[in-house]
């Protein structure tokens, strides 16, 4: 009896001992997020900036041991700020790679397309570097979560410092915008907040246009000069080429009016494009500048130098590194290997929290927008910096 005893006791012990190793080289090594970003073409440097960003996070949790044993690993494809080029990306990081979310993507034209995709296939679509509507539904799309302040929030701010703080009419703010979706979302928050401000009729509003990944902006301006009454101020939804070349030739041809960005921009590239022309040029941005001593701030400086010590630092790569803590921060939590569903839950279950970004956060299932805030900086001897809206004067270059 007692030999079958042991018997039985030592075959138990094995084949648990074969279990725990088999459960063990099941377990993935890795766990694989995916991008479909913009590497080439005219928005390259919002794509680069934005994977530094996100790797300078994941580096920086590898470092401390991963998630439960696990190293984190992006996968970044390039799609050249194009839709056409980030479908079948979507598909390989999906179907081939099998990654646990897509975070980070850049663009609104090519999250337009890349979002159903994520969407059919339950995949978090996570943090994309965007604030166009579309992905900010209500109720949201359950797969879709934001962390940065939306265009409408970024051309409201605007709107609001131009008319409470500068004295502008509604009718004398006009809008240069990209002819796509990107262009359309930061134009229709914009003539929203302007109704706030009492504005009766869209028409009273100059809005002109420009192809995506030109900088045909000729035929834009002049139509903006022989509107009536002249514009004072004009909000621009554009990458920094066009929107550069458009600041250019507008001084150029004595145009007196105070040009404003959304973050899409990219300030950096507008500022070396721009030179000595960019002088009180404004950029509102959905961090805060990337040398403010915030706790979350310094970390993400440590970061990046630790990922590469030649890299500077930007608004880009800060607002990568942000969204990817707050994505790790909830990976944390979850119990087990993760899977795109609870990885999905875990960010939902985040609720209310504070990342040392100076504002407190929350994703709920019903608030998927981590982040309301929006920064506002202005072009000062060839840098962007912050700036309150109730401090700054009238910086219209007067021609007479």
């Amino acid at each position: 009896m007692l030999r079958r005893i042991l018997v039985h006791l030592f075959t138990f012990l094995v084949l648990a001992s074969l279990a725990a190793i088999g459960n063990e080289a099941s377990k993935p090594e890795k766990i694989l997020l995916g991008m479909s970003t913009a590497l080439t073409g005219p928005a390259q440097d919002l794509g680069r900036d934005m994977r530094l960003g996100v790797e300078a996070a994941l580096s920086e949790v590898n470092r401390q041991g991963g998630i439960q044993g696990q190293t984190l690993e992006l996968i970044a494809l390039d799609d050249g700020y194009e839709p056409a080029r980030a479908v079948p990306n979507m598909r390989k990081l999906i179907d081939l790679h099998e990654v646990v979310a897509i975070i980070g993507n850049v663009g609104t034209p090519t999250a337009v397309a890349s979002m159903p995709i994520a969407i059919e296939s339950e995949t978090p679509f996570y943090g994309a570097f965007t604030g166009a509507g579309v992905l900010r539904k209500n109720p949201p799309d359950r797969y879709v979560i934001n962390f940065r302040a939306s265009y409408a929030e970024e051309t409201a701010a605007m709107v609001d410092g131009l008319i409470q703080h500068l004295g502008m009419k509604p009718d004398e703010i006009a809008f240069f915008t990209q002819r796509d979706a990107y262009g359309d979302a930061g134009f229709s928050g914009g003539v929203q907040a302007l109704h706030r401000h009492r504005l009766t009729n869209d028409l009273d509003i100059a809005h002109v246009r420009y192809e995506r990944n030109t900088v045909a902006v000729e035929k834009a301006l002049a139509n903006l000069i022989e509107h009536e009454p002249p514009p004072k101020a004009v909000i621009m939804v554009g990458a920094y080429a066009p929107c550069a070349a458009f600041i250019r030739l507008a001084r150029e041809y004595k145009l007196d009016a105070l040009f404003l960005n959304v973050s899409f921009v990219g300030p950096t590239s507008l500022a070396r494009s721009l030179g000595a022309a960019g002088e009180g040029v404004i950029v509102t941005q959905v961090v805060p500048h990337f040398e403010s001593d915030l706790p979350i701030v310094r970390e993400y400086q440590a970061a990046i130098r630790a990922r590469d010590s030649n890299a500077a630092p930007s608004f880009g790569s800060l607002e990568g590194y942000v969204a990817t803590r707050i994505f790790c921060r909830a990976l944390a939590t979850i119990s087990g290997t993760p899977t795109r569903r609870s990885v999905l839950e875990s960010l939902e279950n985040l609720g209310t929290f504070d990342i040392g970004l100076g504002v407190p956060l929350r994703l709920t299932r019903e608030e998927h927008q981590a982040c309301h805030r929006v920064w506002p900086t202005v072009l000062r001897a060839g840098n962007f910096v912050p700036f309150k809206w109730e401090e700054f004067s009238n910086q219209l270059t007067r021609s007479e």
